[in-house]
């Protein structure tokens, strides 16, 4: 079951911020587990290569290269560099993103600017390069990730309308890529995370409100949750391999939500 033997996985944001397991530093070791080769892409070389340290410690094969995916040549030299390494990508995962704080009004055109690129064009450059290997194989699948911040959910009040208008592009964006390549054997579905108790959550949340305040946000957000808890890094990573695997064969142009019960519990 899962099992993923003779498959390559390219995973962009494979590194994590700060200590302990983000989405994407989990989601690689993951599928090296369940016998993939993985090349794994970060802004932050360092992060990725910790990530590659475990996967190689655990006997399995990776590789590692530093990769703005806002960058179209970036990106495309890391496909390219994946594909010389291991001959092939059967599986990408698009885990790339971030949020800002903000409004329509008191945002800086810049942090939109920029909050679109991070979250919904390194989706689309990541695909750009990748669907015409899939296409080339005859085969693939495409796990992006979401937020429930784009759909109907916002914490503690706080609004960031760059990073939920991002995220909600990318369920269009799923649907559209997996019935345009539907036909060429390659499957596209999107993932879509609840609130998370990972690194980057304090990492960016003792920045942006300070460590008292990040702290009583943290335990509102586990209250919030009519599981009882803010879910992890390997939440996520299951889904993804679940959706990367051949016993998802007959899955496509669809979505996980992975949120403890958060949205269903909303009102209206």
């Amino acid at each position: 079951m899962l099992d993923l033997k003779n498959k390559v996985a390219l995973v962009c944001g494979a590194g994590t911020v700060g200590a302990g397991w983000g989405n994407g530093k989990a989601t690689a070791v993951l599928l090296a587990r369940q016998g993939a080769k993985v090349y794994g892409t970060d802004i932050n070389l360092a992060a990725a290569e910790e990530t590659r340290g475990i996967i190689e410690k655990e006997g399995g094969a990776c590789e590692v290269r530093r990769c703005d995916m806002t960058s179209s040549a970036d990106v495309k030299t890391a496909v390219d560099a994946c594909v010389a390494r291991f001959g092939r990508i059967d599986i990408l995962v698009n885990n790339v993103g971030g949020s800002a704080p903000g409004g329509p009004v008191d945002m800086a055109e810049e942090i939109w600017d920029d909050q679109l690129d991070h979250n919904l064009k390194t989706v689309f450059l990541g695909c750009k390069h990748v669907l015409p290997v899939m296409e080339k194989q005859g085969s693939g699948a495409v796990v992006n990730i979401a937020s429930v911040a784009g759909f109907s959910h916002q914490v503690g009040g706080r609004v960031h309308v760059a990073y939920s208008t991002a995220k909600s592009g990318l369920l269009g964006f799923t649907r559209s890529t997996a019935i345009a390549y539907v036909k060429k054997g390659i499957r596209c579905n999107l993932v879509i995370v609840g609130t998370m108790h990972t690194p980057l959550v304090e990492a960016r949340l003792m920045k942006q409100l300070g460590a008292k305040e990040a702290a009583d946000l943290v335990a509102r957000r586990h209250a919030a949750v009519p599981i009882g808890r803010m879910g992890d890094a390997w939440d996520v990573a299951n889904a993804v391999l679940f959706l990367a695997s051949d016993e998802a064969r007959y899955i496509t142009a669809t979505h996980l939500t992975v949120d403890g019960g958060l949205t269903a519990a909303r009102p209206g």
